[in-house]
């Protein structure tokens, strides 16, 4: 048996091209937690974190339309609201199909915060697009006057971006780990979306208006309990060299030093498999033992070594 935190990627939860409707949002997510089954009926403890960022874009643009109504939610307390919907998802699938399998396991959705430090330089060079596109010259004007920072993005407009912290510590790790192993075993899924950011201000925990990489809170949160196994599910089947073009090669096995390298030699970009390289390279040089990285529905494949790319430290 391992003991597996496994970070579902948004495609897993929400596809590109699918309507954002609960109903679509429940069948994808049906499917994903099939395959966390599966995991766990061959002998796995998981820990589940998923991002968020279909459902966080939907609640600000929600936020945006009805903010004459309702005032409209920070960052933070959206980050929230998403947690809590796709966990009761999760939560209410895998138990469906734990039913009926006949598995008895228990789940619990933790709403988590993820500590940032507040002297982080991302709070200063604000990076990660969120929400809708603006096209108007009078919306984008407003938003600059709302302290918004606006970049250009030649898919459909002006967006807004906001900090990407590196998270230090996981502030539920105790509870979380106290589920999957003092309790009843539970499946947790915990630090979605990559966890609420907060800072210690004058001794208190404060939300702040950013957001964290998915894939580096499921490493912290890995390396905050102390399990040594991480699964990264994406898109693709495995990691790639020169992803795109015609000298496209997949690679079964990397080494934490090839990985650092191919990375600096620019092989992974930043908006796509850079973040899952770069969370593996800290969670095998702060003691972890394995990274997988593989599609969905080749989770248990990978686990057995029969699938996905494994990063190892030699």
């Amino acid at each position: 048996m391992t003991k597996l935190v496994v970070a579902i990627g948004g495609n897993a939860l929400l596809p590109a091209g699918e309507k954002g409707d609960a109903a679509s949002q429940m069948r994808r997510i049906e499917e994903t937690s099939g395959r966390l089954a599966d995991l766990v009926q061959t002998g796995h403890e998981i820990i589940v974190t998923h991002g968020n960022g279909p459902q966080v874009g939907n609640i600000l643009l929600q936020n945006e339309e009805s903010r004459h109504i309702v005032p409209a939610m920070p960052l933070d307390v959206v980050g929230a609201e998403s947690q809590a919907q796709i966990g009761y998802m999760l939560a209410q699938t895998l138990r469906n199909e734990f039913a009926r399998r006949r598995v008895k396991r228990g789940v619990a959705c933790v709403i988590t915060q993820v500590l940032v430090d507040p002297a982080d330089p991302a709070f200063q060079n604000p990076t990660k697009p969120i929400g809708p596109y603006y096209a108007r010259e009078d919306e984008i004007i407003v938003k600059r006057a709302k302290g918004w920072k606006m970049v250009y993005d030649k898919r459909g407009g002006w967006r807004r971006v906001v900090p990407s912290p590196q998270p230090v510590d996981v502030l539920e790790k105790d509870v979380i780990l106290h589920l999957v192993t003092d309790g009843d075993g539970s499946v947790v899924i915990a630090a979605g979306g990559g966890g609420i950011p907060v800072i210690r201000k004058d001794g208190k925990l404060v939300g702040v208006e950013a957001v964290i990489d998915k894939d580096f809170a499921a490493s912290i949160l890995a390396r905050a309990i102390g399990w040594t196994h991480l699964v990264v599910a994406t898109d693709v089947p495995k990691v790639a060299l020169d992803f795109g073009k015609p000298t496209q090669r997949f690679l079964d096995r990397l080494t934490l030093a090839e990985a650092k390298k191919h990375l600096a030699d620019g092989q992974f970009p930043p908006g796509n498999m850079g973040p899952k390289i770069q969370a593996a390279i800290e969670f095998l040089e702060a003691g972890g033992e394995q990274v997988l990285v593989a599609q969905l529905e080749d989770l248990v494949a990978a686990v057995s070594g029969k699938a996905g790319t494994q990063i190892v430290r030699k």
